[in-house]
């Protein structure tokens, strides 16, 4: 049986490792500030502000973070730097919390569309997804409905298959709709406590698009009316802003209920994990920082924020 408390740690010491990056590219920037200045003034905000915009944690974020960090000094009566330092670290915590229903729908009957461009790691969290959830104990059932790209049917089929899970569609060039049909109907009569749904990436024609994802949710509305519905938008954490601009789009053509951020090891831009919450006001629901299906965890803000300021862990059992 997995000792989950060891699954965790492993977890955090490899979110640790994989923002390194990431804190060279902020947490040095705040060090320094704190360090450098000798009081709180302008000046210091303004260089805190920089710092936090250029670590792609993003303008309406940083400002909300640095709104409540004045109102905190002034309150508390701060006049050192070094004291700020705890509560900014709360502040981007309080930014980044995802809710207590954010995971509803692994205990209900649902179908989970994963949306999201070519190349961000789709494919793969579905399998991963559907792998964690069989894991729980739950009847998953998969739909392959990108049927535009090649390799999405086999690489699916194969993730399938890993995971010990059904597989409906992977036919290149399927109607994706006609796919969406066929699965939901295949987990009502199979009982399937979730459906998970990849679907095509495409976003250079968004009015294809756009009408490709009305016509899913309306079969998934009128065949399926009382499951659980979920949108999950993946986004590839090495792009940064672009990760941002992707998920202002395809949430304007579909209500993203939450969003799944990949590749954060070996990246610079983790802070895109504050900023997409804020700005799209969904939570990030889980984050990948790996290959394998343990690499693919749910997003826990205080796990986060500890592992990006090398929160040491004999500290925070203490806090615990």
């Amino acid at each position: 049986m997995i000792d989950m408390s060891e699954e965790k740690k492993g977890f955090f010491g490899r979110l640790r490792d994989g923002l390194t990056k990431t804190r060279d590219n902020i947490v040095h920037g705040i060090d320094s500030v704190f360090s450098g200045f000798s009081s709180i003034d302008e000046d210091f905000y303004e260089e805190l502000e920089e710092i936090l915009i250029m670590g792609d944690i993003g303008v309406g974020a940083t400002e909300e973070i640095l709104t409540k960090l004045r109102q905190q000094v002034k309150e508390n009566h701060i006049k050192e730097p070094e004291a700020c330092r705890e509560y900014l670290i709360a502040n981007i915590k309080e930014q980044m919390q995802v809710g207590e229903t954010a995971y509803d729908f692994e205990k209900e009957q649902s179908v989970v569309l994963l949306i999201g461009v070519n190349g961000v790691g789709k494919t793969t969290t579905v399998g991963k997804l559907a792998g964690q959830l069989k894991g729980q104990g739950r009847k998953v059932l998969i739909a392959a409905a990108d049927t535009f790209r090649a390799a999405a049917g086999e690489q699916l089929s194969a993730w399938a298959a890993r995971a010990g899970v059904d597989l409906i569609g992977g036919t290149e060039g399927a109607d994706p709709a006609s796919v969406i049909y066929d699965a939901v109907n295949a987990a009502k009569a199979r009982k399937a406590d979730v459906l998970l749904c990849d679907t095509a990436g495409r976003l250079h024609n968004k009015k294809n698009l756009m009408e490709e994802l009305k016509k899913i949710d309306r079969i998934i509305e009128r065949e399926f009316p009382n499951a659980h519905r979920e949108n999950l938008i993946v986004l590839d954490g090495t792009t940064g802003q672009n990760a941002l601009q992707q998920a202002r789009e395809f949430a304007e053509v579909s209500q993203v209920t939450g969003i799944i951020l990949t590749k954060l090891d070996g990246t610079a831009k983790g802070g895109i994990a504050v900023a997409v919450q804020s700005e799209l006001q969904v939570p990030v629901k889980y984050i990948g920082v790996g290959e394998s299906i343990e690499d693919l965890q749910k997003f826990d803000a205080e796990q986060f924020v500890d592992a990006l300021f090398n929160v040491p862990e004999t500290e925070k059992a203490a806090e615990e």
